[in-house]
This record gives structure tokens, sequence and C-alpha cells, in this order.
């Protein structure tokens, strides 16, 4: 688990320093420009850090369903060489991944002092403010989308799913609260972050907003990313009992 939180943590910090340094200058210089090359820029990287936060999300998934569904062979099924190349294979999906959106995008051509109603650069609404014909852009955006965010969402459905049929198979109440608590945290941050992308995208299909569809995507590119150091610290004792202690104090 910790091997799989450290890469996480890394593809955290990748994926909220594609966007928030330019939003804090923009906020600071009150300038909101950003060249060509930088949106291409922001467009690679928060595909890549995106999808791999998205599989690495779906990784773990399946390793709580293997320590509470199969205990007793999880340090056969889940040994250092499997953990590996499962965070490899996420890494190359996700490159693959971003740059098929690279190259989609770096075909559209744009109008001059075209201006894009989010704090990044989003394919989707690069897609609404482009001045070729962006038909069969969009049905590969929404391909790719649906297999990338669709597979994983299966995934950890499935997982999941057989978690809680092995919970609800426990007798004790003892045993039910710690296995549950065993995945608590994950569960957590794949809400936030499968809730609120999904919901951007689904949104801007159904009734496009620009704001509302802005203001969701500030909870999975920033708010998450920043939610799961602390998440995750909470299952640790000694984080537990320091804020006890700052909660008893304030208190």
């Amino acid at each position: 688990m910790y091997f799989f939180l450290s890469n996480l943590s890394m593809a955290d910090i990748g994926f909220i320093s594609t966007t928030v340094p330019k939003m804090l200058v923009n906020i600071q210089t009150q300038n909101k420009s950003i060249t060509y090359a930088g949106c291409l820029t922001q467009v690679s990287f928060s595909y890549l850090f995106g999808c791999l936060d998205s599989l690495l999300l779906t990784v773990m998934a399946y390793d709580r369903f293997v320590a509470i569904c199969h205990p007793l062979h999880y340090t056969v099924i889940m040994n250092p060489r499997l953990c590996g190349l499962l965070v490899l294979l996420s890494f190359f999906i996700s490159l693959l991944n971003s740059q098929l959106n690279l190259s989609m995008v770096s075909q559209l051509t744009f109008c001059t002092d075209v201006k894009i109603p989010h704090f990044f650069c989003d394919p989707p609404q690069l897609l609404n403010l482009a001045c070729s014909d962006t038909s069969t852009n969009t049905i590969l955006l929404y391909c790719t989308g649906a297999i990338v965010g669709g597979v994983p969402v299966s995934g950890v459905l499935f997982s999941y799913t057989q978690i809680a049929l092995s919970i609800w198979r426990i007798s004790s109440s003892c045993g039910k609260y710690k296995a549950f608590s065993t995945c608590g945290s994950h569960l957590s941050v794949i809400c936030l972050f499968y809730g609120t992308g999904i919901g951007v995208y689904l949104s801007s299909v159904i009734s496009p907003s620009a704001r509302k569809g802005a203001v969701a995507s500030v909870v999975y590119t920033v708010a998450t990313p920043m939610l799961n150091p602390f998440i995750y610290s909470l299952r640790n004792r000694d984080i537990k009992r320091a804020l006890k202690r700052i909660l008893r104090r304030s208190t």
C-alpha cells in the first residue's frame, strides 16, 4: 500500500504543478494570457498525471481487494515485481493517452485572441473554440475518455463489490470495522476524484456551463491532491494521537 501511495503522491505533485503555479501567477499579475506552447504543455502533462492518478487509484483498489478477499495469499500475489509492473504499465498507458490528446489538440487551428473559459487548457474547451472542423477530434476525445475513464471505474467497482461481499460475510463487528478501515481512506479519495471528474465531463455534455465546470474541476485537480496526504495520514496512529492533542488544546 505504501509503495502505491508514494507513486500516487508523485503523480499528485505533477498533476497539481501543471495547473496551480500558472493559476497563482495569473492571480498575482492579473494577466490571464498563456502561450500556444504553454497551452499544449498543460494539455500534455495534465492528461499524463490525471490518467496516472486514475490508474494508480484502480491499482490500489485491486491491492485492497487482494488484502481483504485473499489475505493469506496477499504477499504471494502482490509481490514487489507485480507492484512495479502495475506502476510501469499505468505510466505507459498514461503517457500514450497524453500524447494522443496532445497530437489531437495540436492539429486544431484557432483564431486570434481566443478566450478559454477555464483556469487551464482543457481539451473539451479548446474543441469548442477551434476554427477548424472538430467532429473527428470530438469523437476521438470521448472514445479515449470512455476507455481511460470507464475501464478504471469498472475495475474499482468490481473490486469494491467483492470487498463489500467479503465484509458482509464476516461475523464479528470488530472484524468488519477492521476490514472497512483498511479501505476507508482509499474509498474517500476515489469518491472525490472520480465523482467530480466524471461530473464535469457529463455536465459538459448534458448542460454546458463553463463556470460550473471550472469550479468542479478545481476539486479533482487541486483539492483532491491536496487532501490525499491528510486522508491517508489519518490511518497512522501517531498522526491520530497528534491530531487529538491539537483538538484538546484548541478546545
